[in-house]
């Protein structure tokens, strides 16, 4: 018998590409709700948990920084998702906007 070891071989590392040179990965527009006098607290919570598939307390979360601040930021998303997203909410009568976020 001869005593050769086995060496390990160890993967080849591979560096990941910066997300700059990927800008269509970094999602630049917000979805933003602004309050209104129309619609009841409640309400806006149940189409945030429809819309965007929220527990209850992020839902509320989100409702109250609208009726407290006057508007809520709720998520940063692609210009389609975020187009979606704000005609969704615009569907269930709730005043939504998207902005670009560079």
């Amino acid at each position: 018998m001869s005593g050769s070891v086995a060496v390990p071989v160890l993967p080849e590392v591979v560096s990941e590409p910066s997300s700059a040179s990927f800008p269509e990965l970094d999602p630049g527009y917000l979805v933003v709700c602004w309050d209104d006098p129309i619609n009841l607290m409640d309400f806006v919570t149940h189409v945030f948990q429809v819309v965007f598939n929220w527990s209850k307390a992020k839902a509320e979360k989100h409702m109250l920084e609208v009726h407290h601040h006057g508007k809520s930021v709720l998520v940063r998303e692609s210009l389609e998702r975020a187009e979606h997203y704000v005609h969704q909410l615009q569907g269930y009568g709730l005043h939504a906007t998207l902005e670009h976020h560079a």
